[in-house]
């Protein structure tokens, strides 16, 4: 049930749905590219399966999303209605705010590295390697041995994530931290930099550590400039 704010008012009937929490979070997957509830889910990791299906409900009977069979016995998938894709810009409006006025240290629970994981799988441009078939390794120096070791297949024009070592060596290995990844996804923090400090470790071959800059998934608004300090 969606909270009213029990106003006739246009600003009120829309913060109503746009302002319930997860919400703009479900529109920013859906506008990246999202469709499957699992890839939905995969961006809202800490949202329940319950939750999620019954917000998703909630915005396919407001008409802001649709939800159609992907071929004749296919699974789901959602995609932003025309009313959908009118709230992207918001969506990237509050992302720029964030992003000038809301920059800071991590805070320990905001250290996702799942989300990272997923956010640098779905940005990622495979098509940068061309048809062949590339591994990119990265190893996060202050996690767990079990969460230490991922791994990225890229080929015909696609990337995954691979949960165990792929059948080879990998073409590139990145050794960094889980922070410093983060920052230099969110702008924080200049590859070049990362790099040249020695925050990121990139070995690989001259060719394909050049490869690997332009493959690197930074956020769309990585360059706005932080107001506050």
């Amino acid at each position: 049930m969606v909270r009213s704010y029990n106003q006739f008012c246009p600003v009120a009937k829309a913060a109503e749905l746009f302002c319930e929490r997860w919400t703009a979070l479900i529109i920013r997957e859906l506008a990246t590219g999202s469709a499957r509830f699992s890839d939905i889910q995969r961006g809202v990791p800490l949202m329940s399966p319950t939750l999620l299906s019954r917000r998703l409900k909630q915005l396919v009977a407001e008409a802001v999303i649709e939800r159609r069979r992907d071929g004749a016995r296919g699974a789901w998938r959602y995609a932003l209605t025309p009313a959908g894709r009118e709230l992207v810009p918001l969506v990237m409006a509050l992302g720029i705010w964030g992003q000038r006025w809301s920059r800071r240290e991590l805070a320990a629970n905001e250290k996702d590295l799942g989300l990272l994981l997923w956010a640098l799988e779905k940005g990622a441009k495979p098509e940068i390697f061309g048809t062949g078939r590339r591994i990119i390794e990265f190893e996060f120096k202050d996690q767990p041995q079990s969460k230490r070791r991922w791994w990225y297949l890229n080929e015909a024009g696609r990337c995954e994530l691979c949960l165990t070592a792929p059948d080879r060596a990998s073409d590139i290995y990145v050794q960094t931290t889980l922070d410093d990844l983060i920052y230099v996804w969110r702008g924080d923090l200049a590859l070049g930099v990362a790099i040249s400090s020695g925050r990121l470790e990139i070995h690989a071959s001259r060719q394909l550590a050049r490869a690997f800059r332009d493959w690197l998934a930074i956020a769309p608004i990585a360059d706005v400039a932080a107001a506050r300090v």
